[in-house]
């Protein structure tokens, strides 16, 4: 399988850069494959796994809380609010993770905020059933 290349930023730290086979991403329409010559497109990203197959075949899993993927012909970047190893992500980071949103549902405003928050709440706790499974 040909490779391309893909960095993953959060805003605390470059989290991975490097050639990859393929990369499994979280987007808000549901997840979606990248590989090499992949169509350009930009997506938001929901609370979920990406799962990177290195250049060399090595499967890594990792957390995102959110974001946006941009996929071009330099390769793919993805910006992330929040990424780390999945590995890292045990039950006392997902009860933070869980009370970080919902302080979201409580703060929100408008019907349609409240909607998102309530949203993005679920798919947390999807996250965490992937991540143990």
């Amino acid at each position: 399988m040909a490779a391309f290349p893909f960095e993953l930023v959060s805003p605390e730290k470059l989290v991975f850069s490097g050639d990859v086979q393929q990369v499994v991403i979280p987007g808000t329409e549901g997840d979606f494959a990248v590989g090499a010559g992949h169509e350009k497109l930009i997506s938001a990203l929901r609370p979920g796994l990406i799962v990177v197959t290195d250049a060399a075949g090595q499967v890594s899993r990792l957390y995102v809380r959110g974001g946006f993927a941009d996929v071009s012909g330099a390769g793919l970047t993805i910006l992330a609010e929040r990424a780390v190893p999945a590995a890292d992500m045990n039950d006392a980071a997902f009860e933070a993770e869980i009370k970080a949103t919902e302080a979201e549902v409580a703060a929100a405003t408008t019907d349609a905020d409240k909607i998102r928050a309530s949203e993005r709440l679920a798919q947390v706790g999807d996250a965490r059933r992937a991540i143990a499974a």
